[in-house]
C-alpha cells in the first residue's frame, strides 16, 4: 500500500502504535486470565449485595458471599442471625429484593432448574425428616431424593439404576443395615445418615449441612463428624451451617461469621475461631480450646 503524503504516513504510524498498544493490553489480559484462571471459574454460590426480607424483618442485608465448588466452609452464627434465611435463599425458597447492584448466581447462572440443581448442591436438613412418615423405610427415603418427595408414591416408578445408586449411597455413609428399617425405629443419628445418603444419590459437587448435630447425642455427633470428614476427603465440598463450634471438622479451612443478617468476618478458620471474634459473634465472653483439629467452646 502506497502512502501519498507525509500526513498519511504520520497517521499510519500513529494508528500502528495504537494497534500495537491495544494488542499488548489484550495479550496481558489473556496472560492474567491464564495465570488466574482457577479464580475466574464461576463460583458454586455467588451472592452480591443481597437483601432478603421475611415478614417485617430484614433477614439478610447487603449480604455478599462467594463459595467456590469443592471448597470447605463453615458458616457460624447465633440463632436468628440469618443462617436459615441464607440456606432458603440458596435453595430458592426465599428470594432477594430486586434492586440495582444486587445479584445471585449458582455456577454463574442466575436461573436454575431445581432438578438440575440437585446434581450440584445436596442439602442435608432436619426439616425433611419432620415430613417423613414413620413407617417409611430407610431405602425409600433415600430413593425419594430422585423425586423430590419424602417417600415413594404409587405413581412413581423406581428404576433398577436408582435402586443401585441408593444402596451405594447407604453403603457410603455406613448405613446399609438401615435400608429396610422403618424411620420410626431409627435413632436420630441413624436418621441423619439416611438424610445424607438421600443427598448423595445425585453425586453432588457439594453438600450443605444445616445444623446437622441438633438433637444428636455424643455418640451420633462423633459419627456425623467422621462422615463429614470422609466425604470432604473424597472430594465433595462441605458447607456447614451451624452454631456449634465443635461441628467444624478439620478439613474446613474457611469460616464465615454472621450476626444480625450481615457478615461479621470471613477468612481462614485459624484466624477467626478465637475468643475475641467468637465472643463478639455470640455476645458473651467465651474461651476456646483446640484438640486434634477440632475447636471447643467454653
Amino acid at each position: 500500500m502506497g502512502l501519498k503524503s507525509g500526513t498519511e504516513k504520520k497517521r499510519f504510524i500513529i494508528a500502528s502504535k495504537r494497534a500495537a498498544e491495544f494488542c499488548g493490553r489484550v495479550s496481558g489480559i489473556l496472560v492474567m486470565m491464564d495465570n488466574f484462571g482457577e479464580y475466574m471459574e464461576p463460583a458454586l454460590v455467588d451472592l452480591q449485595n443481597v437483601r432478603v426480607i421475611r415478614g417485617d424483618n430484614v433477614a439478610l442485608d447487603n449480604f455478599s458471599l462467594r463459595i467456590n465448588a469443592g471448597e470447605h466452609v463453615a458458616i457460624l452464627g447465633p440463632n436468628g442471625c440469618g443462617k436459615s434465611t441464607l440456606i432458603k435463599t440458596i435453595t430458592r425458597e426465599c428470594y432477594p429484593v430486586v434492586r440495582d447492584g444486587s445479584s445471585m448466581t449458582i455456577l454463574g447462572q442466575s436461573r436454575w432448574n431445581i432438578f438440575e440443581l440437585r446434581t450440584v448442591l445436596g442439602i442435608v436438613s432436619n426439616d425433611l425428616m419432620v415430613e417423613v412418615t414413620g413407617e417409611t423405610s430407610g431405602r425409600e427415603v433415600v430413593l425419594s431424593g430422585f423425586f423430590s418427595s419424602t417417600r415413594i408414591f404409587d405413581h412413581q416408578t423406581v428404576e433398577s439404576w436408582q435402586r443401585e445408586r441408593a444402596d451405594a449411597a447407604l453403603e457410603r455413609v455406613g448405613a446399609p443395615h438401615l435400608a429396610d428399617r422403618a424411620v420410626e425405629e431409627m435413632s436420630s443419628g441413624e436418621a441423619k445418615r439416611i438424610l445424607i445418603a438421600r443427598a448423595l444419590v445425585h453425586d453432588p459437587q457439594t453438600l450443605l449441612f444445616d445444623e446437622p448435630s441438633n438433637s444428636l447425642d455424643i455418640f451420633a455427633q462423633r459419627g456425623l463428624r467422621e462422615t463429614m470428614s470422609a466425604l470432604a476427603q473424597s472430594g465433595i465440598g462441605i458447607v456447614l451451617v451451624t452454631h456449634h463450634l465443635s461441628d467444624v471438622i478439620p478439613e474446613i479451612d474457611r469460616a464465615v461469621l454472621i450476626r444480625n443478617g450481615k457478615i461479621q468476618a470471613d477468612g481462614p478458620k485459624k484466624d477467626l475461631l478465637n475468643p475475641v471474634d467468637i465472643s463478639r459473634l455470640f455476645g458473651i465472653p467465651v474461651d476456646i480450646t483446640q484438640r486434634d483439629g477440632y475447636y471447643h467452646l467454653w
